[in-house]
C-alpha cells in the first residue's frame, strides 16, 4: 500500500497539471499545506520517536544538523524543485541531469524512514509530492523535451521514493543504522518543510488563505496523534 500511494502522489500531481492545469496561487497554498503537515510531523512524530528510542542524543541531533547540511548541498543542484520551485530556464538543448539526479537521491531518502513509522509520515510525503509534481511537470511541459523524456523522468522520480522503503525495510545497513538515518532524514524535512513556508511567502505579508493552508496542515497532525 505504501508503494501505490507514493507513485499515486507523483500521478496524480501530474494529472492535475494535464486536467486542470492549477494556478500559482493554487499550487503555493498546497506547498503551504504540505509544508506545514510535514513539519509537524516531523516535530510531533519523527522527533519524539528518535529521541526516545536511543540513548546518543547528541548524535542524534548531529545527524539532524548533518541532514540539513545535506539537503543544502542537493539544493545546490535541483535549484529549489524539492520545494516547489525550479530556479533555472532551460531551452530544452541539454537535458538538466544534476537536477534529475538530486531530485532522485531526495525522494529516495524520504523513503527511508517510513517502514519505522506511522502513517502519519507516508501521509505527510504523499501530501509533500503532489505539488512538487505539479511544478516538476509544468516545468518540463515548458522545455523542448520530448514527450518521451518528460514521462520517463516522472516515472523514474516516482520510483525512487518506493525504492527508498524497500530499501530501508530490506537492506541490513539501513535497519542497522535505522535511528542515524531517521534523523538524517528529519534534518532534511527541516530544511524543506521551513523553506517552502517561507518561500511561498510573498513580500513577508500577511496572506490569509496560506495562514489558514499551514494552521490546516498543522490541526490535521495534532488531531490524529
Amino acid at each position: 500500500m505504501n508503494y501505490i500511494l507514493l507513485i499515486a502522489s507523483v500521478l496524480l500531481g501530474s494529472l492535475l497539471v494535464f486536467i486542470l492545469k492549477p494556478n500559482q496561487k493554487i499550487v503555493r497554498l498546497l506547498l503551504a499545506f504540505s509544508g506545514a503537515y510535514l513539519l509537524s510531523v516531523t516535530i510531533l512524530h519523527l522527533l519524539p520517536e528518535v529521541y526516545t528510542i536511543t540513548a546518543d542524543k547528541k548524535s542524534v541531533g548531529i545527524f539532524i544538523l548533518i541532514g540539513i547540511i545535506l539537503q543544502s548541498v542537493l539544493e545546490s543542484f535541483s535549484k529549489g524543485a524539492e520545494h516547489g520551485h525550479i530556479h533555472i530556464h532551460s531551452d530544452g538543448t541539454k537535458f538538466p541531469t544534476l537536477l534529475f539526479v538530486s531530485l532522485c537521491l531526495h525522494a529516495f531518502s524520504e523513503g527511508l524512514p517510513i517502514h519505522n513509522a506511522d502513517d502519519n509520515l507516508l501521509w505527510a510525503i504523499v501530501v509533500h509530492k503532489i505539488p512538487i509534481a505539479i511544478v516538476l511537470t509544468s516545468f518540463l511541459l515548458q522545455t523542448n523535451y520530448s514527450k518521451k523524456i518528460v514521462f520517463s523522468f516522472l516515472f523514474f522520480f516516482g520510483l525512487m521514493s518506493p525504492l527508498g522503503v524497500l530499501i530501508g525495510d530490506k537492506i541490513p545497513f539501513f535497519t542497522d543504522y535505522q535511528t542515524e538515518i531517521t534523523a538524517l532524514i528529519i534534518g532534511v524535512f527541516l530544511h524543506i518543510s521551513t523553506i517552502i513556508l517561507f518561500e511561498s511567502t510573498e513580500n513577508h505579508k500577511f496572506n490569509l488563505q496560506k495562514f489558514m493552508a499551514i494552521l490546516l496542515g498543522v490541526l490535521l497532525t495534532v488531531f490524529t496523534l
